[in-house]
């Protein structure tokens, strides 16, 4: 299955709206996340090596914003075939793409696609491990501390929540930097000034980044007693945190 290069902002909008998840950005989705997120495959394969080192027989992986299902095909072969795999995502379209991507790779091991809110009541259990891919900056504020104590609620002793994440530097200053970098890794990849500014725009009420320290401290609030930053590139961040 070939994928879709990520046109969506290549045109001039006269309406701007929020950034969605919809049929357009899902098609376009893969190509998006690789050019527009540094690192993009580095930080999948640390998620998965990660997670499989945690993973349990007869228990569950979690990924939270599952969208196209690129990080539960990168963790099958390392995982035991007894690990159920369940895929959570709030748009259809995400899920209609994930599921295709999943039957052409004939996934054999138990696995199921929810289409849910993460804002709403939806249930963690029996979790080796739960992930969340660039997922928690698009969780409104107020609901981010209920979602994280879910999953530790969900989680086994010795369960593992692995965070990726957009962050802020925690000085203006370098805020300011970072993101000019940003953008300047965007035109090395290829996009333009127009769909640098209309992404940005989309984005500004829906993507919400925390600092990094304000990330450790949610998890810590939590009851996550170990965590630890894996990877960091100016305004990106992965996190690591283990359930006692």
């Amino acid at each position: 299955m070939g994928k879709s290069k990520d046109n969506v902002f290549q045109k001039v909008i006269k309406k701007p709206s929020d950034f969605k998840f919809g049929p357009v950005v899902a098609s376009a989705f893969d190509d998006m996340v690789e050019r527009s997120v540094p690192f993009y495959a580095e930080i999948q394969r640390m998620i998965i090596e990660q997670a499989s080192e945690f993973a349990v027989p007869d228990t569950n992986i979690y990924d939270l914003g599952c969208s196209t299902g690129t990080t539960l095909l990168n963790l099958d072969p390392l995982v035991d075939q007894r690990v159920k795999f369940i895929g959570i995502d709030d748009s259809k379209d995400m899920l209609t793409k994930c599921l295709e991507k999943l039957q052409e790779a004939k996934l054999s091991r138990p696995y199921e696609l929810k289409n849910a809110d993460l804002h709403q009541d939806f249930e963690i259990e029996q979790a080796s491990a739960v992930i969340l891919c660039l997922t928690m900056q698009f969780v409104r504020p107020i609901y981010r501390e209920k979602l994280l104590q879910k999953i530790y609620e969900g989680l086994i002793p010795g369960g593992v929540l692995i965070m990726s994440e957009k962050i802020l530097a925690e000085d203006s200053l370098f805020n300011r930097n970072f993101i000019k970098y940003y953008y300047d890794y965007k035109r090395r990849n290829q996009y333009s000034e127009l769909e640098i500014s209309q992404k940005r725009e989309a984005l500004e009420n829906v993507l919400i980044p925390y600092k990094l320290s304000e990330n450790i401290k949610m998890l810590r609030e939590a009851g996550f007693s170990h965590t630890e930053v894996f990877f960091k590139w100016y305004n990106f961040s992965g996190f690591i945190a283990i359930k006692s």
